[in-house]
């Protein structure tokens, strides 16, 4: 797997996909980093990069927009106008010379920068696309999913015996409020979900699973009218 931050420029693979993680630095509850998305994104990025032939994978975009979790200590949100414009720029300039842009998302918060981005791009004639590194049927934040993933990932960071349950209503149930008052009024523990029987084993299994989606997305290329890869 070839890597653009270490590369040198004769020996990139002429007109690559290039993979760009693409996360946040935010509240996770009690017993998560608050490097958790991107540290997601990057192992999916990381672990899809290595099978995909002519596939360059990119530092991290570390930060993103975050503002729901601003009642936090430590959550740094670029809000979602910048990181449109970061985007867009980003999205011109990478694909001066490379095929494909493919942005591995890790963050929710990052949907409507996203679909903003990628429509001026592709409106340009430029071959931009973002996947989702969302789990079906899991919780919300900070919870079992995310839990299990980064003990799989970066189990060190993980602060076991700290984990809390948060709120743990469906998250349509929530949004109203979440988007009106933010996180910490609707969840003090910066939890939506409950961390409870989380594994590393499960976290290798999710991402592995992962993995799949994106390769075989990549395989098709089939991007909707969001900007969204199919998969």
């Amino acid at each position: 797997m070839q890597r653009l931050g270490s590369s040198v420029w004769p020996e990139l693979p002429e007109s690559p996909l290039l993979v760009v993680p693409l996360g946040s630095v935010e509240q996770h509850g009690h017993h998560l980093p608050l490097g958790t998305d991107t540290a997601v994104a990057c192992a999916v990025a990381e672990s899809a990069t290595g099978r995909l032939e002519g596939a360059l994978l990119a530092p991290a975009l570390a930060y993103g927009a975050s503002g729901e979790h601003e009642g936090f200590p430590g959550t740094i949100s670029l809000g979602t106008e910048a990181l449109t414009g970061l985007l867009v720029e980003y999205g011109r300039s990478a694909c001066r010379w490379a095929g494909r842009v493919l942005l591995v998302n890790g963050h929710g918060g990052n949907l409507d920068s996203l679909v903003a981005a990628g429509s001026v791009l592709r409106s340009e004639g430029r071959g931009v696309a973002w996947f989702p590194c969302g789990i079906p049927g899991g919780d919300a934040h900070a919870g079992r999913t995310e839990t299990s993933l980064m003990l799989h990932v970066e189990p060190e960071g993980v602060l076991g015996d700290r984990a809390v349950a948060g709120e743990t209503r469906p998250i349509a149930e929530l949004l109203p409020r979440l988007r009106l008052e933010g996180v910490r009024p609707v969840s003090p523990t910066g939890v939506l979900g409950d961390p409870s029987g989380a594994s590393a084993e499960e976290g290798g299994e999710l991402l592995a699973a992962l993995t799949e989606r994106l390769v075989s997305a990549v395989a098709a290329w089939r991007v909707d009218g969001r900007g969204r890869l199919q998969g």
